[in-house]
């Protein structure tokens, strides 16, 4: 038999004392969707340039990196984004630490992003996905992400 174990989620707005682990989770996160997609030297440099720390606390002051999940006073995931023209939500990041996928994390971290979204008149909501990605592509399809052509870009209509 399986134990189920229950985690307290807290969903909480991404601050500087975050971005250590945020960039620790999106490096981690961003090399396990695109391998084999990129090479090595590739990833590295891609990693470095996104997910450096201060690079990282530069995104949380300008608000690129919205939310944290914190379960146990430690980040657990992290989503980002911006309204990028009237009436359109964008998440430019979204990864959840590999111990705490499946938990339903990233669910929590959505809603939270996509409500203050709404809020801020949101009508849609993009988001690009890496081609082949098995973590990705299923999660925002079941949350009614539709793949607009053949690109790597996902779609939803938002309502309240």
């Amino acid at each position: 038999m399986y134990e189920v174990i229950k985690v307290d989620i807290l969903i909480t707005k991404a601050t500087t004392e975050h971005a250590r682990e945020i960039s620790r989770i999106c490096s981690i996160g961003w090399r396990q969707t695109v391998q084999g997609f990129y090479s090595e030297e590739y990833q590295v440099k891609n990693v470095e340039y996104w997910y450096n720390h201060k690079r990282v606390v530069e995104d949380i002051v300008k608000g690129i990196y919205t939310h944290v999940a914190m379960v146990d006073k430690k980040v657990a995931g992290t989503i980002g984004g911006t309204i990028t023209e009237p009436g359109v939500s964008e998440i430019f990041v979204f990864y959840v630490d590999g111990v705490y996928r499946y938990k339903g994390i990233g669910t929590k971290l959505l809603k939270a992003f996509t409500e203050e979204h709404l809020k801020l008149g949101a009508t849609e909501q993009y988001v690009s996905v890496q081609e082949g990605n098995q973590l990705g592509i299923p999660f925002y399809k079941s949350r009614g992400f539709q793949q607009k052509g053949n690109n790597k870009r996902f779609w939803r209509q938002l309502t309240n």
